[in-house]
């Protein structure tokens, strides 16, 4: 654990003194953006400008810094938002950025973007690689699976958890079952929990969800 800590410290500091060498001074802010007025506006490099308003923010690049972010990656207008687009400037102007900033920006254009990363990259990723990538294999391998979508603790059945699933657990499905599970059973993954159809028997008994009691 110490060894662990002890990366952290250096990978804090090493972005630390990155952050100092880097030049982001504060500009004249009240730019309009799609996320309200700027109230804080950060320069970059020329054209690349970091917004933040009362709301939300990300960056703008003008007519002609965009053009060099990747095709794939490129919005309309030049407008990032800090939540993840901002990921596809960092990627497109590494120098700007510090290297642990660089990193996250990869992980989150994995995360969030991965068609459009596996064709920049040249590259495929799997489900190790990509949030996105692990939730459709999931999908895709439980696809005929009964997936939790609703579970509450019962009120019948104490020691149990009722849940409520639908085949690959896609909401709006007409076919919805209840299941009991015993609570020692029911830790959710990441992207859900998938009913086991040989310790986990179908229950039409009374219900602790009041949508279920009412039809009832």
């Amino acid at each position: 654990m110490a060894e662990i800590h002890d990366d952290m410290a250096t990978e804090k500091a090493v972005h630390e003194a990155e952050l100092r060498a880097l030049d982001r001074p504060t500009i004249r802010a009240g730019a309009s953006t799609p996320w309200g007025t700027a109230q804080v506006s950060r320069r970059y490099a020329d054209g690349i400008v970091l917004h933040s308003t009362a709301s939300h923010g990300g960056f703008h690049l003008d007519e002609s810094a965009n053009p060099v972010v990747h095709a794939l990656f490129r919005n309309v207008g030049g407008f990032y938002e800090e939540d993840c687009e901002w990921a596809k400037v960092a990627h497109t102007f590494p120098t700007l950025f510090t290297a642990y900033e660089w990193g996250l920006a990869d992980r989150t254009l994995r995360d969030y973007f991965p068609d459009a990363y596996e064709r920049v990259m040249g590259v495929t990723l799997d489900g190790s690689q990509s949030h996105t990538r692990a939730r459709r294999e999931f999908e895709r391998r439980h696809r005929n699976d009964w997936v939790v979508i609703a579970a509450l603790n019962s009120d019948h059945k104490p020691g149990f958890v009722e849940c409520i699933a639908t085949l690959g657990g896609i909401r709006g499905e007409t076919g919805e079952r209840r299941f009991l599970v015993p609570g020692s059973d029911y830790v959710i993954g990441r992207y859900g929990f998938v009913i086991d159809p040989l310790k986990h028997q179908p229950y039409d008994g009374p219900s602790s969800f009041v949508t279920w009691a009412a039809r009832r």
